[in-house]
């Protein structure tokens, strides 16, 4: 066995499933789970007929590279989407199809990390954050570093707290911005930090952007890595990779197509590990994944929806507990009156309602736990499941 497996942290899901193991909630209230960050819209209906439409091609085995058309309807979509120039995206040698981020941003790890250095490999990440960075971090034998986000910060990483031994250690910072779970969104100006650190120190940047396409203010969609990287002259977006999904985008995780996008001469070798690996995205799905990229009017709709019951929820809860409208993505990160597990466990307990404790999402780092005393809270459901839990949100408030 790879002795790393010992030191995984248990998933947050398998902790809460641990929480509410003994708890009968009450029966006269159906179950409302907003713990999960599952997209529950509608997936459009072109991506279900363009995957009917090329079922035979489950009689071929796919290429790990991807499509030609696929990987150029990407990169038109990411010239398109961020503002670069034509052609500034190579289709041939900066993209490439994977089978949904998860598994892009856990992998890039494994073949990416020189665990054989004469210091410990250092990973840093944000925390609280998407728990497959730590996970990749341990599995490819580096040891995690933890930027803890809070209010103090907006929510954001602070590099300038970071000591130098570490970014000396550092081969591989995670990014997520639109972020997990708060919502905050970095600026061209982090982004531009961060590079500098990249190349200073001579680390690789992965910056998860699953949730760029889901923002509240039309105008302002967030920045992306590869465009600030273009804007400071780095053509090549040397040291850059960054990881997007048609999961939250486009309501199809279960489709599990994303891709992986910017330097060239990482990319190849990545891709060599993948050849290995396995991870061919299916002819159905890739032609599926065209339409999805092709269209941006099922995102701005969207958009809408979730914008909708943003402006519900938090009206409808404002007056009982301070909460704020996130920039971005589809969770609400509640600081809680009491400990967040005993709130969750109460919560569910009284109201059959299930959000996710905030400590599960991230660990204790420098004395301080930036998860606790906070619940994230999804509005994947349907506006009025999500109206009738803040009610329940509410009557539970009430009580304590």
């Amino acid at each position: 066995m790879n002795p790393n497996l010992t030191l995984l942290h248990a998933y947050p899901f398998e902790k809460l499933a641990a929480l509410k193991q003994d708890i009968l909630p009450p029966v006269e209230k159906d179950p409302i789970a907003m713990s999960i960050g599952e997209p529950a819209h509608s997936t459009p209906h072109f991506i279900e007929e363009a995957l009917a439409a090329n079922i035979d091609g489950l009689g071929v085995y796919p290429s790990t590279k991807g499509m030609p058309e696929l990987r150029a309807t990407i990169a038109l979509w990411l010239e398109r989407r961020f503002r670069l120039p034509e052609t500034a995206v190579n289709p041939e040698t900066q993209v490439l199809p994977v089978s949904g981020s998860r598994e892009a941003l856990f992998s890039f790890a494994q073949a990416m990390v020189d665990a054989k250095t004469a210091e410990k490999p250092v990973v840093v990440m944000p925390n609280p954050f998407y728990q497959i960075y730590e996970g990749a971090a341990l599995l490819a034998g580096a040891e995690p570093y933890y930027l803890n986000t809070t209010a103090e910060t907006g929510y954001l990483p602070d590099f300038s707290a970071v000591p130098e031994a570490i970014w000396r250690r550092c081969q591989l910072l995670y990014l997520c911005s639109p972020g997990n779970p708060t919502g905050a969104v970095m600026s061209a100006e982090d982004h531009k930090y961060a590079l500098e650190l990249a190349e200073r120190y001579d680390f690789l940047i992965a910056s998860d952007e699953c949730y760029s396409e889901l923002y509240d203010d039309e105008q302002n969609p967030p920045p992306g890595l590869l465009a600030t990287a273009y804007s400071l002259g780095n053509t090549a977006f040397k040291r850059c990779l960054v990881f997007h999904s048609l999961s939250k985008r486009s309501n199809a995780p279960g489709l599990r197509s994303g891709f992986v996008a910017g330097d060239a001469e990482v990319l190849a070798q990545y891709f060599r590990y993948r050849t290995y690996q396995g991870c061919a995205l299916p002819l159905p799905t890739q032609h599926a994944s065209i339409r999805a990229w092709q269209d941006e009017q099922h995102v701005i709709e969207n958009r809408r929806l979730y914008r909708e019951k943003f402006t519900a929820f938090i009206t409808l809860l404002s007056g009982t507990i301070a909460v704020e409208k996130p920039p971005a993505s589809f969770y609400v990160w509640l600081k809680t009156p009491i400990d967040d597990t005993e709130f969750a466990k109460r919560l569910f307990q009284l109201e059959n309602l299930t959000v996710l404790p905030g400590s599960y999402l991230s660990r204790a780092f420098n004395g301080v736990n930036p998860g606790r005393n906070h619940v994230r809270i999804a509005l994947v459901a349907p506006l009025d499941e999500c109206i009738k839990a803040v009610h329940r949100l509410k009557n539970f408030l009430n009580t304590l």
